[in-house]
């Protein structure tokens, strides 16, 4: 045996031991390494999806200020979560991810509220990355673009992103460090197309504050602040490295760097895409208006590149960006399987013998991988709106995030003796602090824009909550904190929603 090989099974070993220091086996493949962890996220995150589906959204309440201001601010905000959820994930490294935290710090109560509002953002973030990457498949083919037709492409692509998941987890991993290549050819190809071909604006364009013909009336910072969704929906889902730490090689360490660097490397690149095609618009009027051969409104990057550069060279590039959306789709129904293998392995949803398990032969959470794909169509059916899904998701994702960095923070003496490898140190109340500030804002910004989505997620939430409390059935419990000892309510036992 050689030298790697005995250090990569000692490594192995030792992974597998600290899982079942929290109270689990090692079901799950353990092959993903460091950068595999931080494809999984970058591709979620996927500036070619979140960032040129909802352009048109952006420039149309905020205008090129948006995209000069939005994004480096949006950048700051969500990196600081990130920052704060990293330090919890080296800390407790499972599938479970932040409800395992809530759990922890907080109690069942708390953690049964963090799952759901996750599940409610992976959900509605598999339906619009995959909606969105139908609405440009389908004109770039020359199809026209009628509802029926996009729901078949929608359903087709949630299809092939389903089966991939449960026959080839093999090649999940293999597809997301390539999505990686995707992502940076296809920004570096659209960049360098608009940079060499495209007529450019004067520089002081980038900083015109104008609306034209937002869909709601206020005053211009109030529509720059909405048209926030724009940045924030593209920061989605990072918090896949975590959910994949059981698959994950040393998790204590790469899976918070594959979290925090995903959204760095997303943040740098993402803002020079935005500023390329914001300084190549040609007539924000016409972009936002555009209509293909057929009368149908086009997207408005698709619409950006078609008059820059020519619908065939406009249809080869954006190819890529199609391509990247579909790897996005991938990654997303990977972490929204986990999640619901986690929390059912915990017996925290209805079925939970079900959806927690494991194919012998696949060795994926093959029930949970189809349940995702399902509810995702069934989602897109229901909101009937592209930006809404994206609202859905923000909300969700981010009160999921922010639920055990406030616990974290409020409890901070309770396990600061636990923290792993990677932690903030002193500066960790500080980012914690202004994390939960970032995070109440946008979600206030977003309830305000979709008022009835929103409400639709807290009743939604609300009924599954009374479902929880009235049956008794669907009790979780929290991963043991610590070898040998139990923790504060019992390793291992299940819990009742009693008062910490």
């Amino acid at each position: 045996m050689s030298p790697s090989t005995r250090e990569t099974e000692q490594v192995a070993r030792r992974d597998a031991q600290e899982l079942q220091r929290f109270g689990y086996a090692q079901e799950l493949l353990r092959t993903v390494g460091g950068f595999s962890n931080f494809a999984i996220s970058f591709s979620i995150i996927s500036i070619l999806t979140g960032a040129v589906t909802l352009f048109g959204d952006g420039l149309q309440l905020g205008g090129p200020l948006e995209m000069s201001l939005g994004w480096p601010l949006a950048t700051a905000g969500t990196l600081l979560v990130a920052l704060s959820m990293a330090e919890l994930c080296s800390a407790m490294p499972t599938s479970g991810g932040m409800y395992h935290w809530s759990a922890e710090l907080g109690g069942p109560n708390w953690a049964w509220f963090t799952a759901w509002f996750n599940i409610i953002g992976l959900v509605a973030a598999v339906a619009g990355i995959d909606y969105g990457c139908a609405l440009f498949l389908v004109p770039i083919l020359g199809i026209e673009s009628k509802i029926s037709t996009l729901l078949v492409a929608y359903g087709l692509l949630l299809f092939s992103h389903a089966s991939i998941n449960h026959f080839g987890i093999r090649w999940v991993a293999w597809l997301n460090d390539f999505s990686v290549t995707v992502h940076m050819l296809g920004v570096s190809v659209l960049i360098g197309a608009l940079w060499v071909f495209a007529p450019k604006q004067p520089a002081g364009f980038l900083f015109t504050a104008t609306s034209w013909s937002p869909p709601v009336r206020g005053p211009y910072i109030w529509l720059f602040l909405l048209g926030l969704l724009q940045a924030q929906w593209t920061y989605t889902g990072f918090d896949a490295s975590a959910h994949v730490a059981e698959e994950t090689v040393d998790p204590r360490r790469r899976a918070p760097w594959g979290m925090v660097t995903s959204v760095v490397v997303s943040g740098f690149f993402g803002y020079l895409l935005i500023l390329t095609l914001t300084w190549v618009i040609p007539d924000v009027a016409a972009v936002l208006n555009a209509h293909d051969a057929i009368n149908q409104p086009l997207p408005a990057v698709l619409a950006i590149v078609r008059m820059t550069l020519g619908a065939r060279a406009g249809a080869a590039v954006l190819g890529l960006t199609v391509l990247a959306m579909w790897f996005c789709g991938l990654a997303t129904v990977t972490s929204l399987s986990r999640t619901f293998y986690a929390f059912a392995r915990d017996k925290g949803m209805p079925a939970s013998g079900l959806w927690s398990r494991i194919s012998p032969r696949h060795q994926v959470p093959a029930a949970a991988i189809w349940l995702s794909a399902a509810l995702a169509f069934v989602t897109l059916l229901y909101s009937g709106a592209y930006a809404v899904v994206a609202a859905i998701s923000v909300i969700g994702f981010y009160l999921s995030y922010i639920i055990p960095v406030y616990l974290g923070w409020r409890k901070k003496n309770l396990w600061i003796s636990k923290r792993g490898p990677w932690h903030l140190g002193s500066r960790s109340n500080m980012i914690n602090v202004l994390a939960c500030a970032w995070t109440l804002a946008i979600c206030a910004i977003m309830v305000t824009r979709y008022p009835r989505p929103s409400l639709g997620v807290g009743a939604g939430v609300g009924v599954l909550y009374l479902l929880h409390r009235l049956t008794g059935r669907h009790e979780m419990r929290k991963p043991v904190w610590e070898a040998g000892r139990e923790n504060s309510l019992g390793a291992g036992r299940e819990l009742r929603g009693e008062k910490q």
